[in-house]
């Protein structure tokens, strides 16, 4: 995976790419974009485009209309529209909102987030004791999230980098057939 976050004066964007190894590779690149503006509040997404592979239809597309208070999801070619609430992030910008959240995080954070598909709300509680990671010779101070116990929805786990803007060290995602996906930081560039 090669994910990219930048921002250039009040806009920002970010890209993601995921390649497959072995029999995964047949299902080919899953590439995230969010673009958006930058504000005292954090990230204010505009745009968001998750994509599979090759095939169109399993694009899944996101619009938010920040004035309307709407929120456009496109689904296999076909348009929902959901009530759009203040601070909903997507699958590629809610990660770096962290960053914006007041200092120092502490207690349960509600994150509203759009997979492109549907907006839900997600639960975290933040662990009151920092755990290091060790990853491609650095050792990062995280905080780690940890969402409440749930059975039929997929869990996500963060550890954010403490001492790097809040920036996650590590990814752990587990479906609800218990089947993990984890990510972890082998390089840090900050310019």
């Amino acid at each position: 995976m090669h994910e990219q976050f930048a921002i250039n004066g009040s806009t920002y964007k970010v890209e993601s790419v995921t390649k497959g190894i072995g029999v995964y590779a047949l299902f080919g690149e899953r590439a995230l974009t969010s673009s958006g503006e930058v504000t005292p509040q954090g990230l204010k997404p505009d745009h968001f485009e998750l994509r599979q592979g090759d095939n169109a239809k399993k694009a899944l597309l996101a619009d938010f209309e920040w004035a309307k208070q709407n929120l456009r999801m496109t689904v296999k070619g076909k348009q929902k529209e959901v009530p759009l609430t203040v601070g909903t992030q997507d699958l590629a910008s809610f990660a770096y909102q962290f960053m914006y959240l007041p200092k120092p995080l502490k207690g349960d954070i509600t994150v509203t987030l759009t997979t492109g598909k549907k907006l839900n709300q997600y639960q975290y509680h933040i662990n009151s004791e920092s755990e290091v990671i060790a990853s491609a010779g650095a050792q990062y101070k995280t905080l780690h999230l940890v969402p409440p116990a749930q059975d039929t929805q997929e869990n996500k786990e963060l550890w954010l980098a403490a001492d790097y803007h809040y920036v996650p060290v590590k990814i752990l995602m587990v479906d609800d057939n218990g089947q993990k996906l984890e990510q972890i930081l082998t390089e840090l560039k900050i310019e």
